[in-house]
Order: structure tokens, then sequence, then C-alpha cells
């Protein structure tokens, strides 16, 4: 038995119960995501801190500068040391984060603490889809990817869920203990991923890559591949470990393609309803007590939630049977539509046509992006590049979309003072248009390729 053959086994092995078991620990790292990206959001008009615009942006976006610092470092790490100790660390970082945020006394520390949060989430995006293509079954490993973005999309609605139930419940706290207890309550699900995450097994290919056969071993078996001796291991792991460039013509086109993707999924505006989302509408709401258009604001955000986690389950039974390009044209221009539909409605309707306008305009925008672009971009991070390298780029793609993801959310306040709503959701829908254009032509399609067929093919692309 040689390489080739051995991840053969890998790529047409069944799915069983135990892949989607791993996917969902691997994933645990997209779901606190999700549910910071949603707490901050319900818990930012009730924290009493003064904050000038800036340092409203700040307070929200501090995460996403962690995030990107996080994604930048955990990728050598992890080629070096393994994808599931990184993956351990990152869980009781974000624990302790979410515990200082409940704790703070001042604006400042709180900024620091999320930032604390952000290395977490950025260090775990970059190595949990690593992960999941390594192991995953090739005409399944599309929809396994995809599960990153469902974890975001559920942990954002069940994050709004929570937030509404300990305002209606425990109102008289909402501006003194209810905040606190909206962002430390993220704790307890980081806890229980580091400790389920402990019985995880290491990357089959990253153990192969690394000469360590026993546990090659133990992985296969876990995953039903238990015909093969350590001999074998032996020979197989001799044939790849000979020196590899990282940086070749292939990897950068990968890098290029993967880089765009990233870029756009976060300028095109997606996390500004989930981060902002009660802010944006609380002040349609102008007839009701301050409580009463914070927790109305927060409905509206949760319906928005809710119909981009539907959505992203259709995108996960789909994506292996439609490709990544098809689901990614019609994501971008659906997007481009229903983002001027929502700058018309602020432009022409009354108070309560605007706010029916935005909720459908932000319901349309969120399906489109849950059928067909934030997952993909997950998808690409995993399966575009060798093993050897594949940490690394995965952490500079990470790096891109955080670092995309910062500017927005941070000039986002300032840029809606300045020009407007409307102005804006007319430049995100601009840019959804110019994405759909551009990755029509650049987007290679890989449903039903081995990972190390996709690297090939990119070597192989003038």
């Amino acid at each position: 038995m040689g390489e080739e053959e051995l991840l053969n086994k890998i790529d047409s092995n069944h799915t069983t119960k135990i892949y989607w078991s791993l996917t969902i620990l691997a994933t645990i790292g997209g779901f606190l995501f999700g549910y910071d990206t949603a707490d901050i959001g319900t818990a930012l008009d009730l924290i009493p801190y003064h904050l000038s615009a800036f340092a409203l942006g700040y307070l929200v976006a501090g995460a996403s500068l962690g995030a990107a610092i996080g994604a930048i470092i955990a990728g050598p790490l992890t080629d070096k040391y393994g994808r599931k100790s990184i993956l351990l660390v990152d869980a009781l970082i974000y624990a302790i984060g979410a515990i200082v945020s409940a704790l703070t006394v001042n604006a400042d520390m709180l900024i620091i603490a999320r930032t604390f949060i952000g290395l977490a989430v950025g260090a775990d995006s970059a190595i949990a889809t690593a992960y999941i293509a390594e192991y995953a079954p090739k005409n399944k490993r599309g929809s396994l990817e995809m599960l990153q973005e469902w974890m975001i999309t559920g942990a954002q609605t069940i994050s709004y869920i929570i937030g509404f139930l300990i305002l209606f419940y425990f109102p008289s706290l909402a501006f003194n203990l209810d905040w606190r207890i909206i962002l430390g309550i993220a704790a307890i699900p980081a806890l229980i991923g580091l400790a389920y995450r402990m019985k995880m097994p290491e990357s089959p290919r990253w153990l192969l890559m690394k000469g360590k056969f026993d546990k090659l071993r133990e992985t296969l078996s876990k995953l039903g591949i238990n015909d093969i001796s350590n001999k074998e291991l032996e020979r197989i792991s001799s044939e790849i470990k000979s020196d590899k460039p990282k940086f070749t013509p292939g990897v950068k086109k990968a890098l290029l393609i993967g880089g765009l993707w990233m870029m756009f999924q976060q300028i095109t505006g997606i996390n500004v309803p989930f981060y902002y989302g009660p802010y944006i509408f609380a002040p349609f709401f102008k007839g009701s007590d301050g409580l009463s258009s914070i927790t109305s604001g927060i409905i509206a955000t949760l319906i928005i939630s809710l119909t981009q986690t539907i959505a992203v389950l259709f995108a996960i039974k789909y994506i292996d049977k439609l490709g990544r390009k098809g689901l990614g044209k019609i994501g971008y221009l659906g997007m481009g539509v229903f983002l001027a539909f929502g700058g018309v409605s602020l432009l022409l309707f009354s108070n309560l046509g605007k706010v029916i306008g935005l909720i459908v305009s932000f319901i349309g925008y969120m399906i489109f992006f849950g059928l067909g672009v934030g997952g993909i971009g997950w998808t690409i991070q995993g399966e575009y590049f060798p093993t050897h390298v594949r940490g690394t780029m995965a952490s500079i793609l990470a790096f891109i979309n955080w670092m995309s993801n910062f500017v927005i959310i941070e000039v986002f306040p300032i840029w809606k003072d300045t020009v407007g709503l409307a102005s804006v959701m007319f430049s995100f829908a601009a840019l959804s248009i110019i994405a759909e254009i551009i990755f029509l032509f650049i987007l290679p399609e890989t449903k039903g390729l081995s990972v190390e067929e996709i690297v090939e093919m990119f070597e192989n692309k003038r």
C-alpha cells in the first residue's frame, strides 16, 4: 500500500456518526464565534460605559482584531504541534476571556477581555476547517466543512434568544447585571467543548506527515480503517516526509482566490446585522421606553438570524451536489439585490415601512449569504492546500477574514453617522455585485475531488 492508496481509503470511507461527532467538536469554535457576535450585539445598549463612536466600534471590533492575531499565530503552531493541541488551548482561552468580560469594571478592561476572546476565536477558525478536511471523505467534505457556518449562525440565534429571555424575566437588572450574564454565559459552551475535545483524535494526515504511526492507527481505527500495518505506514511516511516548498505556484493561486473570497465575504457587511442589529433597529421603535426598544431590536435581529440558520442547512445538504461555484454565484447576486432593496426602503418609506423593508432586506441578504457565501469560505480554507502547509495557509486566510471584519465593524458606526445607513447598504450591494463578477471567472469547482486532487489542479492550472 502506498500513500495514494491510504489517502483514497480516507477519502472514500463511509461517513458514519463519528465523522459528524468529530466535526461538531471541531466547529465548537464556530459556535463560540457566533455567540460572541450576537452577545455583544445584545449587550451593547446595556453596557453602562460612555463610549464615543470610535470606542463603540472598537468595543465591538476588538475581538476581530484579536482574532486576526490569533489566526496568524495559530497556523505555524498547528503545522508543528498538531491540530488537536491548539484546539484545546483555544477553548480554554475563550472561557477565561468570557468570564473576565462579565467581571469588568470599565470599558478598557472589557475591550482587553474581548481582544483576548478574539485570540481564541481566530486561532480556532484557522485550524478547524484544516482539521476537518484531513479526515473527511471527499463526497461529504463540503457538507462537513459547511457545518462550521451552521454552528456560527445557530449560536447567533441561540445568543439572541438567551439575551431576550434574560431581559424579559429580569428587566430591572438590565443595566446592572443582565449584560454581564449575557457575556459571561459564553464560558459554559467553551468549557464543555474543552472537555469533549480532549477525546478527539489527531488529524490522520498530520500524523502521517509527522510519522506518528501508533496514534495514526488509533485515529484510523476510530474512522473505521483497520487493515494497515505499522510497516506500511512507515513506508508511506518516508515517501511524503521529504522537504517540500511552501509557496509553489499552485499554493499562490489558491491563496489569491481564497484571500479574495475571505475579504469579500466580510466587506459585503455580513456581520454588521449581528454585531449592531439591536443598535440599528432600536431607534425605529421610538414609542417604546429604552429597554423595550432594545428588546424589539433583539427580536428583529433574532428573526433575521434564524432565517440564515435555516438557509445554511440547505447548503449543508446540497453543497456536494450543486458545487461550490454554483452556490457561490447564487449567493453574491442575491445578497446584492436585497441589500439594494434595503437602501431603497430607507430612502422612500415611512418609519414603519423602513423597519419592514429593512427586516425583509436583511432576511433575504442572510438567506443568500447562508446558501452560497458563508460556508464556502470555510470550505476553501480547508481543502485548497497541501497538508504540510495547510495550517499555515488556512491561518493566512483566517487573518484576511478577521482583518476585513475588523475594518468593517470598526468603521461602521462612524460610516453610518457620516453618510447614513442607506448609503452604507448601497455600498455593500455594489461590493456584492463586484464579488459576483470576479468569482464567476476565477472560482474553480472542487466538488467530488480529494484534497490532493485539488492541490494538483491548482499546480497544473495555467
